[in-house]
Order: C-alpha cells, then structure tokens, then sequence
C-alpha cells in the first residue's frame, strides 16, 4: 500500500517540472536532423531520446535519492523487483512520430507505489502542456504560462455517443469490429499513449482501446495515475489492472483507458471479442 502520511505534492511537483524541462530540451531537437540507431526490437532511437533520458535520471536521482528508476532508454538491471517506489520513465514516447517531425510525442513520468501508478507528468513538448496527477488527490493540466486548470472526465456510461481516441499507427481492423460493438461514430487518432490519455483526463475523448501487445509499462504508468487521478480508469481488455511489479515489461493484453463510468458496459462490451488466446 501507498504511504498515508505522503500526499505525494512533492513527486508530484517534481515530476513535472523535470518533464517541463525535458520536454524543452526535446523540443529543441524537432524537425532537425537527427541521429538515429536501431536498438532491441528494431525500435528507433535518437539522440535526442537520450538526452532527454539523461536529464531525467540526473534530476530524479538528486531528488529522490533512494528510489530506483526504470527508463526506456536503459537495460532492466531487475533491481526494480521487490522495491516499493519505482520511477518509470519514457523519455519521448512517440519516438516515430517524433523522428517524421510530426506532432504525437510526449515525455513520461510515473511513479509507482507498491506495484501501483501513484504520481504521473506527461509533457507534450511543441503544445508545451504538462498534465500531472496524484490519485487520489485530483489532476491538472499546466499550460505554457504555468496556468494549471482540474482535469475531469466524462460522465458518459453506455453507449450510444462514445468518443473514442485510437492509434495513429498502430491501428488495427479489430479496432473496427470493437467500434461497431460500441456503437461508436467519432473517432479520432493521434500518436502516443501520453496524448491519447490526455484527451481522456480533459473530458475531450471518453475511451482510447489498443488491443496489442507492443506497449511497456513505462508507456502507461504516468499517464495511468493523471488518469485514476482525474477519475478515470485503465486495466487490460480483460478488465483486469495492469501489472508494474513484475519481471516481464509488457502489458500483454492490452489497454483500455476510459473516463471511469463507462469502464464497466466497455469491458463487458468487449468479452467476446477479446478471448484468452485471442488478444
């Protein structure tokens, strides 16, 4: 369990300052040539992944010195498991669209408490907005002038009129199939697991569904807790939460983020088509 004596302001307030100020730094990197290689997976990286990644983990460790942080960008060590607070780190996620110069890339900061997301800042580098959250104590979204506005969701429950936000590149037919069993007709797709949450945290989407695989869990752990902090939910097509505390990084069975009322008619929505073996 979470400490109760922590009201977490502190992370919180930390966390997206230094994602405020990673996002500057990838910011000035876009739209200019890069350097890009090829890490595990055949995954693209670039130079300014890494820098961002080694601000980051410089501030994080100055600040909270005992805790352990995981990052994209560095080798699980596995020291992480059976430690209670665990910085996750994706320090541009949305690296493709980042490299076409596009506009779907964020910068990812989460903390878990206990296996559990407790703190998140995301930062979207070119709009320069930074969403933060605690759960349990309320979200918002900062803009560039420091003004910061309560993030809320929906109150949507049921179809019919859900607002889905989907992949942009990562789309796939059975997206289609679920939309029909929704009943959905406003479909928007952006890049990044960050911005498609943050669509959700300001009320302007009600659902974002990915189906696959290919995510990890530093792609879902902050915007997992501004999420659960604006008051809405996320767990895998089965309904069940995501998992931050153990050995394998993926979330195998996908993401379901909604607005936290209509959480319950999706995945009950979803059962039959989202089977055991069939994900």
């Amino acid at each position: 369990m979470s400490d109760p004596q922590n009201d977490y302001q502190r992370e919180r307030e930390t966390a997206a300052k230094i994602a405020r100020e990673a996002a500057v730094l990838v910011r000035s990197y876009h739209r200019k040539k890069l350097k890009i290689e090829a890490k595990a997976g055949n995954e693209p990286v670039t130079e300014a992944d890494r820098a961002a990644n080694a601000l980051i983990v410089e501030r994080l460790g100055a600040a909270f010195p005992q805790d352990i942080i995981l990052s994209e960008e560095i080798p699980d060590s596995g020291a992480r498991l059976g430690r209670r607070r665990i910085w996750m780190v994706d320090p541009i996620d949305g690296t493709s669209d980042f490299i076409l110069g596009d506009v779907g890339f964020v910068v990812m900061i989460g903390l878990c408490v206990d296996g559990r997301p407790v703190v998140g800042a995301v930062a979207h580098p070119l709009s320069e907005k930074v969403y933060a959250g605690v759960v349990g104590a309320g979200a918002w979204v900062e803009d560039a002038a420091g003004e910061r506005t309560p993030l809320a969701t929906s109150h949507i429950e049921r179809a019919p009129g859900i607002r889905l936000v989907a992949s942009k590149t990562h789309r796939t037919q059975r997206i289609d199939r679920i939309k029909q069993a929704l009943q959905i007709e406003d479909e928007v797709n952006v890049g990044s697991v960050g911005l498609k949450i943050g669509l959700v945290t300001e009320g302007k989407r009600d659902l974002y569904v990915y189906t696959g695989g290919r995510t990890k869990i530093w792609d879902t752990c902050g915007p997992e807790a501004v999420l659960r902090a604006a008051g809405g939910e996320m767990t895998d097509v089965d309904g069940t939460p995501l998992v931050y505390d153990r050995e394998d990084l993926y979330n195998r069975r996908g993401i379901v983020a909604s607005n936290g009322p209509l959480h319950p008619f999706v995945i009950e929505t979803l059962a039959p088509l989202v089977r055991q073996t069939d994900v």
